[in-house]
């Protein structure tokens, strides 16, 4: 699972800061503290990742950092890159630079058992707003054999409703005009002309995010960009540059203040930007890609012809059962997963939603099973020590719903299931964007996705007309009577008796 990429500064404590320089200090300090057990001096950035979050830090790098113990790695370290300019995202820029890249991360199982290990994979970080230009120029360098991306499942810029990539957001249509790159995919394209201009070959770019087809996503946003620009230029790309799928899951929740000082209490390290992440981690690809690629079976990466199978499970399962519980969850008062997940109630909807709704619609492949998966997702989101914030995984709900429910909804609709499940869902997003519980509590709303006419169809108009905001028009569910009579139903429901009355009807 992807988790925020918003960090909190920490405050001074009596630890050891972190950097090159303190490392022998930190393992003095530290015997039990596990550090690069490599030369970091002799890297070379390889792989430049767009999108420096939780999550990034806690799964591919950390594959990378296992990577680069083994001989022979040192020209696959990263080089991290940084497209906001928020003031979050400055001091986060500044931080890396003040820790040469370095970062812990903390491994808490259910049990209460925790294990800090720095990594040092990340040996160079640009912070794009600040000098566009010295992104480009190490795009542009023939050591880049592998761009990565985790831009967030609505950062592709796809219009939902008709599958195209939008030149016409506001960003992109700047970009186009000739203005100052912003987007991942105007660094990219430009990087790849300069690299054809000088007889530089391609390089594999990897979408790391939650996306149905996350390869061939990001191969359409950057290749309809680079359409815009010159369509010899796209041609070339789509000859050179390769664009595999990929499967990732590991829960990275953001990190409030007070928990990475005691993060930070517990390691003996005075880092900036500590990271906290479940022991499960998986990461399954396509092996396909055209300029290299480091050993990344022998770091226990899965190397596939074809992950179809394993991203519809993981999306259609886990993604959707933490946004089956994410909107109930905060309607009711809960903050968290594990809060949310300790309700009995809400713990029989998502299992009955795995079993009943998604599971007889998967295709499985050789070696999993279903009811083991679904099991381990219960009991991974029961993880206390993982406290991921139900805010966060609500939020942006306009772009993840359509990802990771609509294979679900349609061959559901088609095949004539219950739909009422996922109408609750829907009503609960709905209710949601009220930002106020059951309890008369508040909390915060993001819909980036959501346009001015969303929101007046959401407000003005009927019940159901959260169906049809521009966001979910791909679903086409007003066309079908039965998913629309099915969610008026629920949605009179929770107005007549409340959300957790309708919820016990649910789970009956």
């Amino acid at each position: 699972m992807r988790g925020a990429g918003d960090e909190m500064e920490v405050p001074m404590m009596n630890t050891t800061p972190l950097s090159s320089a303190t490392l022998d200090a930190l393992q003095h300090h530290n015997p039990e503290l596990a550090l690069p057990g490599y030369d970091r001096n002799k890297l070379k950035a390889g792989i430049a990742h767009i999108g420096v979050g939780n999550f990034h830090r806690v799964h591919q790098a950390a594959y990378i950092d296992q990577c680069l113990h083994m001989p022979g790695h040192e020209e696959w370290a990263i080089v991290g890159i940084g497209l906001g300019d928020s003031e979050q995202a400055q001091a986060k820029a500044a931080a890396f630079a003040e820790q040469d890249g370095l970062y812990t991360v903390t491994e808490t199982g259910s049990d209460g058992s925790a294990n800090a290990r720095v990594i040092g994979a990340m040996i160079d970080y640009l912070h794009a707003p600040a000098d566009p230009e010295a992104v480009l120029e190490r795009l542009s360098d023939p050591a880049i054999r592998i761009v990565t991306l985790t831009i967030t499942e609505g950062g592709y810029n796809i219009n939902e409703a008709n599958g195209e990539f939008r030149l016409t957001a506001p960003d992109v249509a700047a970009e186009l005009a000739g203005g100052t790159p912003r987007t991942a995919f105007a660094y990219i394209v430009e990087s790849l002309r300069r690299r054809r201009a000088s007889g530089v070959g391609g390089y594999t770019v990897v979408s790391c995010d939650n996306l149905r087809h996350n390869g061939d996503t990001a191969r359409l946003a950057v290749l309809s960009y680079a359409q815009a620009v010159d369509d010899e230029l796209a041609d070339w790309i789509a000859a050179e540059v390769t664009f595999p799928n990929s499967m990732v899951d590991r829960i990275a929740p953001g990190i409030p203040a007070e928990q990475a000082e005691a993060l930070n209490s517990a390691s003996g390290v005075n880092d900036q930007l500590p990271a906290l992440a479940e022991p499960y981690t998986q990461w399954v690809i396509e092996d396909r890609f055209s300029a290299g690629r480091p050993d990344l079976a022998a770091a226990g990466v899965e190397l596939l012809d074809d992950v179809t199978q394993h991203e519809a499970i993981k999306g259609r399962m886990l993604n959707a059962s933490h946004m089956m519980l994410a909107y109930p969850g905060l309607l009711l008062g809960y903050r968290t997963v594990p809060e949310a997940m300790a309700d009995e109630e809400l713990h029989t909807l998502l299992h009955n939603f795995m079993e009943h709704d998604a599971m007889p619609l998967l295709d499985v492949p050789e070696g999993v099973v279903l009811d083991d998966y679904k099991n381990s997702v219960l009991e991974r989101f029961n993880n206390p020590a993982i406290a991921d914030q139900l805010t966060r995984v609500a939020h942006d709900g306009a772009a993840k719903i359509p990802v990771f429910y609509t294979a679900t909804v349609k061959a559901m609709l088609s095949r004539g299931f219950n739909c009422r499940r996922v109408a609750f869902l829907l009503a609960c997003f709905r209710l949601y964007l009220n930002g106020l519980d059951a309890r008369g509590n508040r909390y915060e709303v993001n819909e980036p996705r959501l346009s001015n006419a969303d929101w007046s169809l959401v407000r003005n108009g009927p019940p159901s007309a959260i169906l049809d905001i521009s966001a979910f028009r791909g679903l086409k569910l007003t066309q079908h009577a039965r998913m629309v009579t099915t969610y008026n139903s629920v949605w009179m429901a929770i107005t007549r008796s409340g959300v957790r009355a309708t919820l016990q009807s649910l789970v009956k």
